[in-house]
């Protein structure tokens, strides 16, 4: 039955999106019911999932029955359990948003929804690298839908940008995994990471290759300097829900570039072992550092949070470059805070904006707004948890970065970067909070009053579940940091995917 389970969260979004496709002549109002509760079973499934991965087994699908390496497997780990609950908490949050009336703007809206999650869960329990490409395209596919979603010349503008650099990033991808099937016989992750020990002399510099150009496409897709230039526009023009939905995007480039570290290039990988060690560190300072500048230079509040999503990559990746489990623990901890908080940013400013009339989100001075109380209120929560300050989750995440990367010999540089950053984060919150809402002119509302508090419920439902990861601190750090200590030992995935069992 378990076997069975990990194939769910691939095909249910699958069919729930033909569905709406049949179902398109029907009223809005049952399409937003079917969509939710399709969303809301991924909820239920990702739950039952990590329940069983937690116990630390790893639970595998052979589709048609062709046992691994020979046939396209899926791999539901704790890793991959933990990232389909994310996905899918941010899915039907940021869906609740969009039947406010955003999924009315375009057609297809809740069939190209369900397909982007359909491409991301399956992208989370693939095992099997060119199945990686093929869920990349597809969740590509939708969320070009869905970022032009709505139309004007902004978007399509940004849509451009998005689809040629991705497009470019899918022709290497094909070029890398052509290399590694030509030289080594087989695409399946585990058996890559079994065979990259026997690289001979003759290949291991085209394995290499390979191995660095894989990490230049996931690069792309996370975001990472240099390769970061298509997001501020794509992410600040699009919908505020489907921008929020995105939040989840840049993780799963993260995600591909934690599994070739530790799985394909792990300790086992003989003279390629680490191959990404001295990479991953100095781009991931890097890509803090200029994203934070980009926030900063912000002029609008949508601009900053697609800048701050740029930095919590640098942040991720910081934690993932120490080679540690304690290190790797403390980013998978800082993953869904800095998704939900950023989603929640995303979902904050289309609320500020739509009452500001024409300044909309722009730092700009003397613009009116309503509600100021309230909406101030949600954003001075927000603005703490993202510059990490006590006691919400940001200050727990960083704390924990810093104190796992008090052995490294590079200490000094990544206290400086990220004590810098949150320092530059800080003042520039503190700044768009002061220009949005302690200069502006207070209004009432139209007459007749407006719904806010339910336009606001799913940005106040994700901030709850970054408390939610206060509260619980303890459990989720334990969590994670098992999940860290089995991907820094990937003999257990071995085993598991290539057929001996591995006990809870």
């Amino acid at each position: 039955m378990m076997q069975h389970l990990v194939i769910a969260p691939v095909l249910l979004p699958l069919l729930a999106g033909i569905a709406l496709l049949l179902l398109r002549p029907l009223p809005i109002g049952w399409r937003r019911v079917l969509s939710l509760l399709a969303v809301l079973a991924q909820v239920w499934l990702a739950l039952l999932l990590l329940g069983q991965a937690g116990d630390g087994g790893i639970f595998t699908y052979a589709l048609g029955d062709w046992p691994a390496p020979y046939g396209i497997v899926l791999v539901a780990d704790r890793l991959a359990a933990g990232m389909l609950l994310i996905t899918a908490l941010l899915g039907l949050l940021a869906l609740l948003y969009a039947s406010r009336g955003t999924d009315l703007e375009g057609r297809h809206f809740h069939v190209l929804f369900q397909l982007q999650l359909f491409g991301l869960n399956g992208a989370f329990l693939t095992g099997d690298l060119f199945n990686l490409f093929v869920f990349f395209e597809i969740l590509l596919l939708a969320s070009y839908g869905l970022l032009l979603h709505g139309g004007g010349p902004e978007r399509t503008r940004a849509g451009l940008h998005f689809v040629v650099i991705n497009l470019a990033g899918s022709t290497l991808f094909l070029f890398a995994v052509g290399t590694l099937y030509g030289v080594l016989g087989t695409l399946n992750m585990a058996d890559l990471a079994r065979r990259m020990a026997q690289v001979g002399p003759a290949e291991l510099g085209l394995v290499q290759a390979a191995g660095l150009l894989l990490f230049g496409v996931f690069a792309l897709k996370a975001a990472l300097v240099p390769l970061y230039l298509w997001l501020p526009a794509a992410y600040a023009g699009t919908s505020a829900p489907v921008a929020a939905l995105f939040a989840v995007m840049t993780k799963v480039g993260v995600y591909s570039i934690v599994r070739l570290d530790t799985l394909i290039f792990g300790a086992q990988a003989g003279d390629s072992a680490h191959l990404l060690g001295d990479w991953l560190l100095p781009l991931a300072l890097l890509t803090l550092a200029i994203g934070m500048a980009g926030v900063v230079a912000s002029t609008g509040l949508r601009q900053q949070a697609a800048y701050l999503v740029i930095a919590s990559v640098g942040t991720l990746l910081i934690a993932a470059g120490l080679g540690t489990a304690g290190g790797l623990a403390a980013g998978l901890y800082y993953l869904p805070h800095t998704t939900f908080a950023a989603a929640a940013l995303f979902l904050l400013a289309d609320s500020i904006a739509r009452r500001r009339g024409k300044l909309a989100d722009r730092f700009a001075p003397d613009g009116t707004l309503s509600h100021p109380r309230l909406l101030g209120g949600l954003f001075f929560i927000t603005a703490v948890l993202i510059a990490g300050l006590p006691p919400l989750s940001g200050f727990v995440a960083k704390f924990l970065i810093l104190r796992a990367a008090l052995p490294h010999p590079d200490l000094a540089w990544i206290m400086a970067v990220v004590l810098v950053t949150s320092l530059l984060a800080l003042i520039a919150l503190a700044r768009s909070g002061s220009v949005l809402f302690y200069r502006a002119r207070v209004v009432n509302p139209p007459a007749g009053g407006e719904r806010l508090l339910p336009e606001l419920a799913p940005a106040a439902a994700l901030l709850l579940l970054c408390l939610g990861l206060v509260l619980w601190a303890g459990p989720v750090h334990e969590y994670t940091l098992r999940t860290a200590q089995q991907l820094h030992h990937p003999q257990i995935y071995i085993d598991a995917v290539l057929g001996r069992e591995v006990a809870p």
